[in-house]
């Protein structure tokens, strides 16, 4: 279904919008049984670049650590929730914005071992991301840039996992493992031989699946970042800040 559809047809926007993040959200708010289990999946998503924020901004590893469990204990509570509305508008922004408000306060900050009671935390696996933000240049990039980066590759990472995930679940591992170097950048003349001896197929029929990876790979990414906005035709402008932020 096209964008413009979407934006003009309040049923279809309704359909659109069960499969959002927002929706899970909102199904939080609401108490709808499972969503708090739905919004601590969205929060083990999501860590690294609420993680690699707090880096930039100067916090150590244990307090960065600390306060990221903090900060999903504090989204998780009903509380907080209540004043949580659709029209917050990109969930990526929301969950900056939140982040933020919940740094400004003091008390969030020193009581953050306390908080959470009965809150099942995000582990966080904080040394890939440590790696990761080592070759970041400090000098020039902000915390918001950072975040943003960070965010954008999480995107790229799910969409990722999801085309690996149907590969595997059609029996088709092995294909994918030997197409995936594919999946970036130009592919010059030859380059499909080894794929093609691997796999036993032509260089054309290599290069008709590498083809489908791609797009489907597209298709995938592009849901992913549709789940994140609280309007489908936001979902390209959203795409283009999003490989900004990678390409700057």
């Amino acid at each position: 279904m096209a964008d413009e559809q979407l934006g003009t047809d309040p049923e279809a926007q309704q359909r659109w919008f069960a499969t959002t993040h927002w929706s899970v959200v909102l199904c939080a708010r609401d108490k709808s049984p499972q969503s708090g289990a739905a919004l601590e999946a969205l929060c083990r998503t999501y860590w690294p670049p609420l993680y690699t924020y707090l880096r930039r901004r100067g916090y150590d590893t244990h307090q960065a650590q600390d306060l990221t469990q903090a900060f999903i204990a504090h989204l998780l509570t009903r509380d907080f929730l209540s004043d949580v509305s659709r029209d917050k508008g990109k969930f990526r922004s929301f969950l900056l914005a939140s982040l933020n408000n919940f740094l400004v306060n003091e008390h969030e900050r020193t009581n953050a071992q306390k908080r959470g009671g009965g809150v099942a935390f995000v582990p966080l696996e904080a040394t890939e991301m440590e790696d990761w933000l080592r070759g970041e240049p400090a000098e020039t990039e902000t915390a918001e840039h950072i975040f943003d980066r960070r965010w954008a590759l999480t995107l790229l990472e799910r969409a990722f996992a999801r085309v690996r995930d149907e590969f595997e679940a059609a029996g088709k591992l092995r294909q994918f493992e030997c197409l995936k170097p594919y999946l970036e950048g130009d592919v010059a003349h030859g380059d499909y031989k080894a794929a093609a001896h691997e796999l036993q197929i032509s260089a054309g029929a290599v290069a008709v699946a590498v083809h489908r990876l791609r797009q489907r790979y597209r298709d995938l990414l592009r849901d992913e970042v549709a789940q994140t906005v609280a309007d489908p035709l936001e979902v390209d402008e959203e795409i283009r800040q999003l490989f900004r932020s990678l390409e700057s």
